[in-house]
Formats: C-alpha cells, sequence, structure tokens
C-alpha cells in the first residue's frame, strides 16, 4: 500500500510537499475507508482538488515520473541524460536536483525509497526499512560512496567487476543482480503501482479489450459494473476482424512494415431491438467505438485497470477521474474502492477531480481531501483539509458543507477570476 509520497523541485513543486495516505486520529464516518495494514491505518481513497494549472496534474507526473525512472534506470546508456523537468520561475533552481521519495507497504515490510537527480546523473539515493516506531538503513548513496548494512542488505556487495554509471540507480543494479530486497521493491513499483491518466484513457483499451477477449474474470465484473451504471447494453462482444487499409490494398512495399497486424480487435455493444410499440423484440449489435458515448468509452477503457487494481489490492492514481463522466459515476466508482466486499484486498484509488459534488456526498473523510494551490511566485502548495486554519482560527469542522465551503473560498484552491 502506498502511504506517502514527497516531491520537491519538478514543475511547479519548488518546495517539497508530502502527500500522506495515512489516516489521522480522528473518529468520523465513513469508516469503511480505512484499511489495516499491519499496524498501520492507511486510507483506501484521496482526492485531490485545485484550480486548472495549480499543479495536481505534475504531482500525478511525478508519481509516474518516479516509476518510470525505477522501472527504465537499467535500461540507460552510460551518456544519456535523465529526463529533469525542475520548476522553472526562481533563479537557480534549474541547477537543483529533483526530490523524489515514497513510502510503502508489500503487505510484509514497510519501505522508504528515494532519490535525487540532475539532467545529467543521480545525486543521492537512500533505502531504509521502518521497525517499529523507528527505521533500519539499508543503503545510502552520496557523491563519497555507497554505504550498506551488509546484515539485512547482502545485495549491496557487488562484485569488483562491477560499475554503478552516475545515471543509473544502485536500486537498479542490486535487482539486475538478483537482489531479493530491491526485486520485492522493483516488483512493487511494477505490479502494485499504476498511473494513468482519465483524459487520454484510449491507451487502455487495448489491456480491457483484452481482458474481454480471454474472458478473464475481471471481465465479468467490469461488465457488472456496466449493467448496475444502466449505460444502455445488454453484453460486449470483442472480436477480431480483417485490418483493412489502403481501400483493402496493402502496397507491396509496405507488407512486410505490417506484417503481424494483419487483424485489428473491435469491440460491439448489444442493444436491445424495439418494435415501434416499443416493446423488445430482438438485439442488435453496434460498433462500440462509433456509436457508444465518451463517458461510456472512457468507462470501458479504465475498467481493465481498476478491476485489475481491485483484484491484487495495488495503488491506482488518476489525473481527472471525473472527465466525461456524470458525477454520480464517480461516486459509485469511488465507493467501490470504499467498500470491505468490493475491494476485500484493499487496493487504493488516489485521484484528481474539479467534482465538487464528492465534498457532499459524504464520501469522503477530512483526512482523505486534499489541495493544490500556487503561490505569486507560481509554485505550487499541497496541503491537506486538516491542515487548514479558517479565518477565526478554527479548522473545518467534520459536519461543515465542505462543497460550500470549497466554492466559497473557505479552503483556498480555487480559480481566481477578474471580472472587468
Amino acid at each position: 500500500m502506498l502511504y506517502q509520497f514527497t516531491l520537491g523541485n519538478y514543475r511547479s513543486f519548488y518546495k517539497k510537499r508530502t502527500l500522506s495516505l495515512m489516516a489521522e486520529g480522528i473518529s468520523e464516518a465513513p469508516t469503511d475507508n480505512i484499511a489495516i495494514d499491519g499496524k498501520q491505518k492507511v486510507l483506501k481513497t484521496l482526492a485531490i482538488y485545485g484550480a486548472n494549472s495549480s499543479g495536481k496534474s505534475n504531482l500525478v507526473k511525478a508519481i509516474s515520473e518516479m516509476r518510470l525512472m525505477v522501472l527504465k534506470s537499467n535500461k540507460l546508456n552510460d551518456d544519456e541524460n535523465l529526463r529533469h523537468f525542475p520548476f522553472l520561475f526562481q533563479v537557480g533552481a534549474n541547477q537543483e536536483p529533483t526530490f523524489f521519495e515514497i513510502v510503502f507497504s508489500n503487505h510484509t515490510t514497510v519501505y522508504r525509497y528515494g532519490f535525487e537527480y540532475n539532467r545529467e546523473k543521480i545525486v543521492s539515493e537512500w533505502l531504509f526499512e521502518k521497525k517499529g516506531r523507528g527505521e533500519k538503513l539499508l543503503f545510502i548513496r552520496t557523491n563519497e560512496g555507497i554505504d550498506w548494512d551488509e546484515k539485512v542488505f547482502q545485495e549491496g556487495n557487488m562484485p569488483d567487476s562491477v560499475n554503478l554509471n552516475d545515471n543509473r540507480l544502485f536500486l537498479s543494479l542490486c535487482n539486475q543482480l538478483g537482489g531479493k530486497v530491491s526485486k520485492s521493491i522493483m516488483s512493487w513499483f511494477q505490479n502494485d503501482l499504476s498511473v494513468i491518466s482519465g483524459l487520454t484513457n484510449q491507451y487502455y483499451r487495448t489491456y480491457t479489450q483484452r481482458l474481454f477477449k480471454e474472458k478473464d474474470p475481471k471481465s465479468d465484473k467490469a461488465l457488472a459494473l456496466f449493467k448496475d451504471l444502466q449505460l444502455g447494453f445488454n453484453q460486449l462482444r470483442v472480436h477480431e476482424e480483417p485490418n483493412v487499409m489502403f481501400n483493402g490494398e496493402v502496397p507491396s512495399d509496405l507488407v512486410e512494415f505490417f506484417k503481424g497486424n494483419e487483424k485489428r480487435t473491435v469491440v460491439d455493444s448489444s442493444h436491445n431491438l424495439y418494435t415501434k410499440t416499443g416493446k423488445v423484440c430482438g438485439t442488435v449489435d453496434i460498433p462500440f467505438e462509433e456509436y457508444e458515448s465518451d463517458g461510456t468509452q472512457k468507462l470501458f477503457d479504465l475498467s481493465g485497470p481498476m478491476f485489475n487494481v481491485l483484484s491484487e489490492g495495488s495503488t491506482l492514481v488518476i489525473d481527472e477521474l471525473d472527465a466525461k463522466m456524470h458525477p454520480l459515476i464517480s461516486q459509485y466508482l469511488i465507493s467501490i474502492f470504499n467498500s470491505p466486499t468490493k475491494n476485500p484486498h484493499n487496493a487504493q484509488l488516489v485521484f484528481t477531480t474539479h467534482d465538487t459534488h464528492l465534498l457532499s456526498s459524504h464520501l469522503l473523510r477530512r483526512d482523505q481531501i486534499w489541495f493544490t494551490e500556487k503561490d505569486q511566485a507560481e509554485q505550487t502548495d499541497l496541503y491537506n483539509m486538516m491542515d487548514i486554519v479558517l479565518p477565526d482560527g478554527t479548522k473545518p469542522r467534520n459536519d461543515s458543507n465542505y462543497e460550500k465551503n470549497y466554492v466559497a473560498g473557505r479552503y483556498g484552491a480555487v480559480p481566481y477570476i477578474i471580472n472587468d
């Protein structure tokens, strides 16, 4: 489970800011939103609000960036530059390293792993194992070299012939050489943390199509969801058909290029067919991508990753969850993750949204509501509703009208529009 993520000097975030999924010690409903992981109380869902260009998407991009750096580090060439997106609106910030750190549990151990980097190299790197209220150092990397605990991180002992390039992560190298601890951490990044966009959702369509084509049990759950939401169709049929190009003829010089793509996967949705008097007289299959709404297509695209996460008990981060969807559908998706019966493995959903109706739906506790807001220097601040101090010196109460207060600007993180 994801506990915390900290970033600094990345895009609109200059100062270090931490997003936490650790439940606060508050007694308020809904109580089902909390999972017990070992001795820790962790939130199952978390919403991030903020005006356009306030930094919500940059926070999601940072989580994705760290994940990709960990997974692809061992594939970098010696002289290859790192992807570096520092804060650009302060003198000298572009010369400073970016900071990423994540705290997570792989259901047996809690780790704190992070690194700093610039365009040319990894500046520092560290890995700690949580032990009770304290921590145990596994390894730390600085400009002076790498130190590790030989008792608990034996994989840090490298053969003399092995060199660590400046642009590669030590964790990745340990995993490449068969380290058990590093392998488990790499596995968490690979299998237990997914980051997707709710705007470019068509990129996940292939995965969902495959689930339906292979009749995976997760596709049955997705179809049950569609029926609960009454989207209009009764069944989905996924099949292959010839991939017709250039009016059915592929030029001879392009045959090799298109080899292996002779067929394409197609989805048809089955709807009732009615008589002129409104009685059901059969069914008709229609091309899903051509006739179904953008919102319905988004639900289909995201259903595969969503039910995969629910089945594995992993973490899903979605930017713009509510885009193209009705507020009641967004609420329903969130309620699935909060439900002990529908989410028995304690999967997590972290999402950005503009849907203020969620604030008045009694789906979220105060500690599940986060905000992003830019200051006058264009730096993004990240804060929880529990951190807010109102003008009268009090904090938001659990019986407050969160939606009304947020729209009124009492919590910040809303656009300020100048009226001439």
